[in-house]
């Protein structure tokens, strides 16, 4: 593909190859150099990204995939809400889906939405065409790509439990896994390698539309009522340990409520969030966690496992 597809968001570089670090392929979506990306996380924490992609489609991130050098880093980033982006910034290439990923497309059983569609604004269409299970969506703040990749869940109800099947870009193509192939487990899907999830089925069943509406009332409320969903934060830190134990009941018998780490605090509302009351940095907030961690231990002798991914690196 000729370079002049490109279509920077500065000044063009004189080649891509030759400017661009790590061999980035002439593309027809955007390509960045040293992109700021601490302002679009959730915890609003962060350093830059050296080299930021948006491609254009699932063909454009396939060519991306294709001609990048086996050796480039790739990190893949949604709406950045589960993630701790570290001061000193992504290396090699960082990809984020937008536009050309967020179509939603209802069915009679079931929704087929693209990486970049919100998990809420799925959950929403599915209850406007009166399509019952995934009202779950709703309580998860981040994309159906990183649902899929992680297999989120919230409320009893996880992606494997809907999921029908997932496209997933790679340097040889679009290639569609069922639910089996990607061997879900608790918070994890297993990709194929340097795989990006771009659209994915989820099951749907014809319901009652106002008890559907009902369902995402009662699950928005929970939520207000019991999380800091105004705070600046990445969701649920750590993940439930095996069994009938929870992480938040683990850190609050810790002594951890109220925990404070420079602008980093552990949330008074709910002790399995992590927030920043202003000017925290990704160093702190990831240091906070780790100290939660180390006082679980101790108490308790549980070694609690971060949900929350932490990236790039140290300032």
């Amino acid at each position: 593909m000729a370079a002049a597809a490109h279509r920077p968001e500065a000044s063009p570089p004189p080649g891509l190859h030759t400017a661009l670090p790590h061999g980035v392929p002439a593309l027809r979506g955007r390509v960045t150099r040293d992109a700021p990306l601490g302002a679009s996380t959730w915890f609003r924490v962060g350093g830059a990204a050296d080299v930021l992609v948006r491609p254009a489609d699932a063909n454009d991130l396939v060519a991306l995939l294709r001609d990048l050098p086996g050796e480039t880093p790739i990190t893949v980033i949604g709406a950045a809400s589960n993630m701790i982006i570290r001061d000193g910034g992504i290396a090699g290439v960082t990809i984020r889906l937008a536009r050309g990923f967020g179509d939603v497309v209802v069915e009679a059983d079931g929704i087929v939405a693209g990486a970049a569609a919100l998990d809420v604004t799925v959950a929403e269409t599915a209850a406007a065409h009166g399509l019952a299970g995934l009202e779950f969506l709703i309580g998860i703040p981040g994309t159906i790509g990183g649902a899929v990749a992680m297999n989120a869940g919230a409320y009893g109800t996880e992606i494997k439990d809907v999921l029908d099947w997932a496209e997933v870009a790679t340097s040889a193509g679009v290639v569609r896994l069922a639910a089996a192939d990607l061997r879900f487990a608790y918070r994890r899907a297993v990709l194929p390698p340097r795989g990006v999830v771009v659209r994915a089925r989820l099951r749907a069943t014809p319901g009652d539309a106002a008890a559907i509406a009902a369902r995402l009332n009662e699950i928005r409320t929970a939520r207000e009522a019991t999380q800091p969903v105004r705070a600046r934060t990445g969701g649920s830190t750590f993940k439930n340990p095996p069994g009938d134990r929870k992480a938040w009941e683990l850190i609050d018998a810790a002594g951890c409520r109220g925990l404070r780490i420079g602008d980093a605090q552990v949330s008074e509302k709910h002790c399995n969030f992590l927030i920043n009351t202003g000017g925290a940095t990704a160093a702190q907030i990831e240091a906070l966690g780790e100290e939660v961690r180390a006082r679980v231990r101790a108490a308790t002798g549980v070694e609690l496992e971060w949900e929350i991914r932490r990236i790039g690196r140290p300032a």
